[in-house]
């Protein structure tokens, strides 16, 4: 067959072990992690379905090497711990069953142990262990290691390295970057050390050189060792690229695979994981200039999710490989699907950072837009209903089309109805937001899903119980969404107002200045891209923060872009709305006028619960899903609207 994309699909050959494509799972931590770190059963199914999907290589991370002076709660490889080979090399055959090649990433967090620990107390009672004896941000002491821990360091990356093998991994990813061990001592401004691992950029490296030759004799010749390092740190004091071209040269003789981030997890998480205001592929400039002065193959990533983009920086000779993380939780066919010519049929990351905040938060897994993700253990497969039924979908929106398109799978009659004219619920208003494309695009993504399995889509359709009546269906979901919370405050009907849901309606009435009125996330998202457009917004909120229905990764990112493009007004409470912006009353009772000639609405959602009522009893079996249930998320959308058709 003639590929769409030749070069990415095309194997590469590292070591002496070919990849079947050039398309690599980055490394994702595991969530049921053993209190003795031992890979947990759910998370071998978390990476087994990497290497079902079509990725050429899975990795598995982070596995800490020297518990001693990294107590992270993380994966281990230890022959005194009972089932951490096993555990291990059943994950490796599980990737590698699939033909992906199973690799494990080497790592020792320094400074900074314990940093995924949902408890981050137990993390401050760590010793915490670094080039230099210092003080972090929050106030820990750090103490410089000894050249006799160095040593024991250095061995145990190769010990490790030795048990990684013999459990049937068959490549190692080093992670020298973003802020942890290695990247300290490779950092100018991590690393003040004054004896041979400190000062010059020969004695920065010499470290990640002593591991990496520790790492070769415990696995041999050929096998591919991988080095992940920070392109650049990206803050002042730290490494540039320049330099970062140059530490690649030193390393370049003892590696096969040079993988090449961005930043330092610590101080610049949008850098390394790029947010939805950042643009696509923002970091492969790292990779394509220090693939100038190496002659090993390189590896990007950053945001990738276009197979478009993608095919394009292999084809221009930025980077051999591709690595992706995120794009394969919403995904984890994409890799499959762009080797047979179904790209369109991808479902894109939306950067929203639900998958890393969820993990901070409970330490599992969650994806908007891809119910199976933590829960793989369950089956990844839909098996067809054993009673075929007939299945009546009221609402177009997230929650209803994924429930079509599961529904259909199993084999069910299924239509889908949409009062509007279009299908996508509260989706269709991210069209207006440039960063939240994607978000948009979800909804016809899971349209051609649905009908591709076979569902019927009726638009310009409402759901009535006479409708049902009609239609005479074994199983009614109700997915009718929610509708904008309109208080009853003076003005708020005037023709100066928008509400944010219909922001993309009427885009045209928008003039220069101005007030977003409520502070929560839509309100937040909106008040960024009229700032980005060059507009003077002033964002009210009653409360005293700015958008705490963000997710905790989410947040900090948007929150800096609030101070970039709006002049924020938290505590003030709105009274009335005139033509001149919002007359509100601050927290020691005084009135304020927030001035603006356009007024965007965006003060909440509430459930259709009168519709909800109507059409409860319509049917044999009935479910409610989504917002129509509660007004929450996306993600909560779509696993319900997962679920329910599961339950039919």
């Amino acid at each position: 067959m003639v590929r769409k994309y030749p070069n990415l699909c095309s194997p590469i050959t590292i070591g002496r072990t070919t990849f079947r494509n050039r398309m690599f799972s980055a490394p994702m931590g595991g969530t049921d992690i053993t209190n003795d770190g031992c890979i947990g059963p759910k998370s071998t199914a978390f990476y087994e379905l990497r290497g079902k999907g079509g990725a050429a290589a899975v990795t598995v991370s982070e596995c800490m090497v020297h518990p001693k002076t990294d107590g992270s709660h993380a994966y281990h490889l230890d022959e005194s711990i009972l089932n951490s080979l096993a555990s291990a090399a059943y994950t490796a055959d599980a990737i590698r069953r699939h033909g992906a090649i199973p690799s494990l990433e080497l790592s020792h967090s320094g400074m900074y142990a314990g940093t995924y620990m949902t408890d981050k107390s137990r993390q401050k009672s760590m010793n915490q262990w670094g080039p230099s004896d210092t003080v972090r941000p929050d106030g820990v002491e750090v103490h410089a290691l000894s050249k006799e821990q160095i040593r024991d360091i250095i061995s145990s990356y190769g010990h490790v390295a030795g048990l990684a093998k013999r459990a049937g991994f068959e490549m190692l990813m080093i992670h020298g970057g973003h802020g942890w061990l290695i990247n300290q001592f490779l950092s100018p401004y991590f690393n003040q050390r004054s004896d041979e691992y400190g000062g010059s950029l020969e004695n920065r490296c010499r470290f990640a050189i002593e591991v990496l030759k520790s790492v070769r004799d415990a696995v041999g010749p050929f096998f591919p060792i991988e080095f992940r390092m920070s392109g650049s740190e990206l803050f002042e004091g730290g490494y540039d690229l320049e330099e970062g071209c140059r530490i690649a040269e030193q390393l370049e003789s003892y590696i096969d695979l040079l993988h090449v981030s961005a930043g330092t997890y610590q101080r610049g998480f949008g850098d390394t994981h790029p947010s939805m205001f950042r643009d696509h592929g923002c970091n492969v400039y790292l990779a394509a200039e220090i693939k100038k002065h190496v002659s090993v193959p390189v590896a990007a990533i950053g945001g990738l999710n276009s197979p478009e983009q993608m095919e394009e920086i292999i084809a221009s000779g930025k980077a051999d490989v591709v690595y992706m993380a995120r794009a394969l939780l919403a995904d984890p066919f994409l890799p499959r699907k762009v080797m047979e010519n179904r790209e369109d049929d991808i479902v894109k990351c939306l950067r929203c950072f639900t998958c890393m905040a969820e993990r901070a938060v409970t330490a599992t897994r969650r994806c908007t837009v891809n119910p199976l993700i933590g829960r793989e253990i369950e089956g990844d497969e839909i098996y067809p209903a054993p009673k075929k039924k007939k299945v009546l979908i009221a609402g177009g929106g997230p929650g209803g089309l994924y429930a079509a398109y599961t529904a259909a799978r199993r084999g069910h009659q299924v239509i889908l109805c949409e009062k509007e004219e279009k299908t996508g619920g509260i989706l269709k208003s991210e069209q207006a937001l440039p960063f939240k494309r994607e978000m948009y695009e979800l909804a016809g993504t899971f349209v051609r899903l649905a009908k591709e399995a076979g569902a019927q889509i009726r638009t310009s359709t409402e759901v009535t119980p006479e409708y049902v009546e009609r239609e005479a269906p074994d199983a009614l979901i109700i997915a009718v969404g929610s509708e904008p919370l309109i208080p009853p405050i003076k003005g708020l009907d005037g023709e100066n107002v928008i509400l944010v849901n219909n922001y993309y309606l009427e885009k045209g009435k928008v003039s220069d200045h101005v007030v977003v009125f409520g502070g929560g996330l839509a309100g937040a998202e909106c008040a960024i891209h009229l700032g980005m457009e060059g507009k003077h917004v002033n964002l009210v909120e009653m409360r005293d923060e700015i958008a705490p229905d963000a997710n905790i990764r989410h947040r900090p990112l948007l929150l800096k872009e609030i101070e970039k493009y709006a002049a924020v007004y938290t505590g003030h409470k709105g009274l009335e709305v005139t033509e001149d912006g919002i007359l509100c009353e601050d927290k020691d009772g005084n009135r304020v006028l927030v001035p603006g000639t356009t007024i965007i609405c965006a003060l909440g959602q509430r459930s259709r619960t009168d519709v909800v009522e109507a059409l409860r009893d319509c049917a044999p079996y009935t479910a409610v899903i989504g917002d129509a249930a509660k007004v929450s998320t996306i993600t909560n959308a779509v696993y319900l609207g997962y679920h329910a058709a599961l339950d039919l």
